[in-house]
Protein backbone atom coordinates (compact mmCIF):
# COMPACT_ATOMS: atom_id res chain seq x y z
CA UNK A 1 0.00 0.00 0.00
CA UNK A 2 1.29 3.35 -0.68
CA UNK A 3 2.13 5.98 2.07
CA UNK A 4 -1.64 7.58 1.51
CA UNK A 5 -3.65 4.50 1.91
CA UNK A 6 -1.69 3.56 4.90
CA UNK A 7 -5.25 4.20 7.35
CA UNK A 8 -7.19 2.15 4.99
CA UNK A 9 -6.40 -0.94 7.28
CA UNK A 10 -7.53 0.96 10.38
CA UNK A 11 -10.90 1.66 8.47
CA UNK A 12 -11.69 -1.73 7.49
CA UNK A 13 -10.74 -2.98 10.93
CA UNK A 14 -13.32 -0.52 12.28
CA UNK A 15 -16.23 -1.19 9.92
CA UNK A 16 -15.70 -5.21 10.65
CA UNK A 17 -15.85 -4.57 14.11
CA UNK A 18 -19.30 -2.82 13.99
CA UNK A 19 -19.77 -6.14 11.87
CA UNK A 20 -18.79 -8.49 14.10
CA UNK A 21 -20.83 -6.46 16.96
CA UNK A 22 -23.82 -7.84 15.15
CA UNK A 23 -23.04 -11.29 15.67
CA UNK A 24 -25.31 -12.92 16.92
CA UNK A 25 -28.20 -12.77 15.50
CA UNK A 26 -25.88 -11.89 12.46
CA UNK A 27 -24.17 -14.83 11.03
CA UNK A 28 -20.42 -14.47 9.70
CA UNK A 29 -20.82 -15.69 5.87
CA UNK A 30 -17.49 -14.81 4.64
CA UNK A 31 -14.08 -13.92 6.18
CA UNK A 32 -10.70 -12.94 4.71
CA UNK A 33 -7.98 -10.25 5.22
CA UNK A 34 -9.69 -8.47 2.95
CA UNK A 35 -13.58 -9.22 2.89
CA UNK A 36 -16.12 -9.76 5.42
CA UNK A 37 -19.80 -10.92 5.19
CA UNK A 38 -22.53 -10.82 7.44
CA UNK A 39 -26.15 -12.40 6.81
CA UNK A 40 -29.13 -13.05 8.73
CA UNK A 41 -29.79 -15.95 10.42
CA UNK A 42 -32.98 -17.51 9.47
CA UNK A 43 -33.39 -19.42 5.84
CA UNK A 44 -35.36 -17.31 3.59
CA UNK A 45 -36.81 -17.88 -0.20
CA UNK A 46 -34.98 -15.55 -2.38
CA UNK A 47 -34.82 -14.08 -5.59
CA UNK A 48 -37.89 -14.85 -8.47
CA UNK A 49 -37.44 -18.74 -8.16
CA UNK A 50 -37.72 -18.02 -4.15
CA UNK A 51 -34.77 -20.59 -3.65
CA UNK A 52 -34.09 -21.12 0.13
CA UNK A 53 -30.90 -19.01 0.88
CA UNK A 54 -29.08 -19.43 4.46
CA UNK A 55 -29.42 -16.34 5.34
CA UNK A 56 -30.37 -12.87 3.85
CA UNK A 57 -27.56 -10.85 3.16
CA UNK A 58 -27.07 -7.64 5.71
CA UNK A 59 -23.62 -5.83 5.29
CA UNK A 60 -19.94 -6.71 4.04
CA UNK A 61 -16.93 -4.90 3.99
CA UNK A 62 -14.21 -5.21 1.56
CA UNK A 63 -10.45 -3.54 1.29
CA UNK A 64 -10.12 -2.27 -1.97
CA UNK A 65 -6.85 -0.96 -3.57
CA UNK A 66 -7.45 2.60 -2.90
CA UNK A 67 -10.71 2.95 -0.61
CA UNK A 68 -13.01 0.87 1.67
CA UNK A 69 -16.33 -0.09 0.84
CA UNK A 70 -19.01 -0.75 2.45
CA UNK A 71 -22.33 -2.45 1.32
CA UNK A 72 -25.62 -2.14 3.38
CA UNK A 73 -28.60 -4.10 1.99
CA UNK A 74 -31.21 -2.51 4.51
CA UNK A 75 -30.19 1.00 3.15
CA UNK A 76 -31.06 -0.16 -0.40
CA UNK A 77 -34.68 -1.74 0.55
CA UNK A 78 -35.55 0.97 3.28
CA UNK A 79 -33.60 3.99 2.37
CA UNK A 80 -35.88 6.68 3.98
CA UNK A 81 -34.85 5.04 7.50
CA UNK A 82 -31.50 6.04 7.09
CA UNK A 83 -30.93 9.55 5.41
CA UNK A 84 -30.96 11.78 8.53
CA UNK A 85 -29.97 8.64 11.23
CA UNK A 86 -26.22 9.13 9.43
CA UNK A 87 -25.57 12.12 7.69
CA UNK A 88 -22.29 11.58 8.07
CA UNK A 89 -21.69 8.47 6.01
CA UNK A 90 -24.64 9.16 3.98
CA UNK A 91 -21.98 11.58 2.40
CA UNK A 92 -19.89 8.96 1.26
CA UNK A 93 -22.89 6.75 -0.23
CA UNK A 94 -22.16 6.24 -3.98
CA UNK A 95 -25.30 4.07 -5.40
CA UNK A 96 -28.06 3.02 -3.01
CA UNK A 97 -26.04 0.24 -0.91
CA UNK A 98 -22.14 1.03 -0.97
CA UNK A 99 -20.33 3.43 1.08
CA UNK A 100 -16.71 4.56 -0.28
CA UNK A 101 -14.29 5.26 2.36
CA UNK A 102 -10.88 7.01 1.58
CA UNK A 103 -10.48 8.54 4.89
CA UNK A 104 -10.28 7.44 8.43
CA UNK A 105 -12.62 10.69 9.66
CA UNK A 106 -15.05 9.75 7.24
CA UNK A 107 -16.38 6.77 9.28
CA UNK A 108 -18.68 7.94 11.95
CA UNK A 109 -18.81 5.28 14.40
CA UNK A 110 -21.84 6.55 16.44
CA UNK A 111 -23.62 6.64 13.30
CA UNK A 112 -22.61 3.16 11.81
CA UNK A 113 -23.59 1.22 14.92
CA UNK A 114 -26.91 3.24 14.71
CA UNK A 115 -27.24 2.58 11.11
CA UNK A 116 -26.73 -1.49 11.85
CA UNK A 117 -28.89 -1.77 14.98
CA UNK A 118 -31.39 0.24 12.96
CA UNK A 119 -31.01 -2.33 10.30
CA UNK A 120 -31.05 -5.60 12.52
CA UNK A 121 -34.81 -4.19 13.64
CA UNK A 122 -35.96 -4.63 9.95
CA UNK A 123 -34.59 -7.13 9.40
CA UNK A 124 -36.17 -8.91 12.51
CA UNK A 125 -39.25 -7.39 11.26
CA UNK A 126 -39.07 -8.48 7.65
CA UNK A 127 -38.58 -11.98 8.99
CA UNK A 128 -34.96 -12.78 7.99
CA UNK A 129 -33.86 -13.02 11.75
CA UNK A 130 -35.14 -15.49 14.23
Amino acid sequence: MSKTNEHLPAIFATIKTALENCCPPMVVSKSSKDNFEIIGNKAVPYGSKKEIVLGMYFASVVARKDKITFYFFCNYTHPQEFKTLAPTLMKCLKGKSCFHFKKAEEVNVTELTALLETGMKIFKQEGYLL
